[in-house]
């Protein structure tokens, strides 16, 4: 691959002539990617039948979108930083609609899983679109709308789901692939003719050894978090993999400190505001899917458990949506906050509110209405954390390094969304009861799942106290590259 040139950042600080067009395109981008976690939802347990295949193997259209999305991210990015950052969202958004068209065309397994991994090689949209606003916007409105950029991840999960379930009820299921490739288009058409290319570049050859490298460790990694419930955890498949990732992603470390040009700049990475940043990030990610995991089947469960509420899909969809327009909502007061106190104090309210949705889901599950409101509470939660996220990120690296620094912060949220996956399925499996010769999940193994989820909140609550606190009246510090021509080629 050829060297990229640098271009410095001031190039890239003209506002764009209107940005409010850029921050409405880029945040339908992130909607529109971001559909794509839930779009097969309503339809996981039909596709065994749709694609000929057992339960077992049709449970890969689910997984390949997980593995293809943790690999993409940070490669995303760092070309991102390298050759332009618009360019590569708009490449992304290619790969969406390809795979999408991909899985419309598709009545067998193999296709519906190169498909569905062509759509998460898109899930760089996101952090790819907050760096462009780091770039273009001015100062004045990049709080707020690099907030509304990061809550469109939760915005299009939780508004795709009933939209999906709809669709699934009411029409043949490619009718959801053509919606997502035609969404897809209308995204990169805007993108083309609203979003401008920024010339904020890095620079540099890109490491395709590191890439290689950290494909191997991640996927390794995800693979057995994500399958090890399905062959065991105890088994050597499992085990094996685990053993594989530690492994490679050691020698990955050690091999990206010692190159010049790496993929990921781990010396950044550990400053304490990028590090506890993303360790918090790990945390939120596990407990915003717990919700995610105990909702749904509390509200689908039959009623003759107990507990259980006995609604559709579609009502489930419809149950969630509130928590997307929350989230939503709470981007401009999230911005404002940090404004006015500073991204650290921001991400700790979101802590303290998830953690207090959680807790009030352990007393309060018996009603629809009650889900709602929990929903809504964590939503709100999320929404000022995932705002406040970016302007930590982007506080504590130079602009040459934004889109890089981005995907791995979203990388790390995808991290603690498969573990959750993980941990709760594990504690669904062990505390059930019995119904009709059926073992579903307990009441005591729901409210087990979200006592982790206030924890892994208050634990964020307390990785973010070791977060730098900046002043109020003085801007977020970017530091400036160091001196050295040793990444620029």
């Amino acid at each position: 691959m050829p060297d990229a040139p640098a271009r410095p950042a001031e190039a890239g600080r003209s506002a764009p002539a209107r940005p409010g067009a850029v921050v409405a395109v880029l945040a339908l981008a992130g909607i529109t990617v971001s559909l794509m976690q839930t779009l097969v939802i309503p339809i996981v347990p039909e596709l065994p039948g749709y694609l000929h295949a057992s339960a077992s193997d049709a449970a890969w259209a689910v997984t390949a979108t997980l593995l293809a999305a943790a690999v993409a991210t940070p490669v995303a990015g760092r070309l991102g930083d390298m050759f332009g950052k618009r360019r590569l969202l708009m490449a992304s958004l290619v790969l969406l609609v390809a795979g999408s068209v991909v899985c419309a065309l598709s009545d067998a397994l193999v296709p519906m899983i190169v498909g569905r991994a062509l759509q998460g090689l898109a899930a760089a949209v996101v952090p790819l679109g907050i760096s462009i606003m780091r770039d273009e916007l001015p100062p004045e409105k990049l709080a707020g709308s690099t907030a509304l950029m990061s809550a469109s991840l939760g915005v299009g999960g939780a508004l795709g789901l009933p939209a999906a379930a709809f669709i699934a009820d009411h029409f043949d299921w490619h009718v959801l692939f053509w919606t997502s490739a035609s969404l897809g288009v209308v995204a990169f058409v805007c993108v083309l003719g609203l979003v401008p290319e920024s010339s904020v570049r890095t620079g540099g050859r890109f490491d395709a050894a590191g890439a290689l490298g950290m494909a191997v460790g991640l996927v390794s990694l995800l693979l057995a978090i994500s399958k090890g419930a399905d062959w065991g955890w105890g088994s050597g498949t499992t085990l094996v993999l685990f053993a594989l990732a530690v492994v490679v992603l050691l020698g990955w470390g050690l091999f990206e400190l010692r190159t010049a040009q790496p993929l990921v700049d781990l010396r950044t990475t550990v400053r304490r505001q990028v590090l506890f940043t993303n360790l918090a990030s790990i945390a939120f990610g596990f407990s915003m899917f717990a919700m995610s995991l105990v909702l749904p089947q509390l509200l689908q469960l039959p009623t003759q458990t107990g507990y259980g509420l006995g609604r559709s899909m579609l009502t489930v969809g419809l149950v969630m949506a509130p928590q997307g327009l929350v989230m939503m909502a709470m981007a401009p007061v999230s911005a404002m906050i940090t404004k006015s106190r500073g991204p650290k104090i921001t991400l700790m309210i979101g802590a303290v509110i998830v953690a207090a949705g959680y807790a009030l889901n352990i007393v309060l599950m018996s009603e629809v209405w009650h889900l709602v409101l929990v929903s809504c509470v964590i939503g709100a939660g999320v929404g000022f954390a995932y705002g406040a996220m970016p302007a930590l990120i982007m506080g504590a690296v130079p602009p040459s390094e934004t889109a890089a620094a981005n995907s791995l912060n979203t990388l790390m949220r995808s991290i603690g969304t498969s573990v959750a996956s993980a941990v709760a399925g594990v504690i669904l499996a062990q505390l059930t009861i019995s119904l009709g010769g059926h073992a579903l999940p307990s009441e005591n193994g729901f409210k087990a799942v979200m006592a982790l989820g206030a924890g892994a909140a208050a634990l964020a609550f307390v990785l973010a106290s070791f977060l730098p606190r900046h002043r109020p009246d003085t801007p977020t510090p970017t530091p400036t590259p160091e001196p050295t021509t040793e990444r620029v080629a």
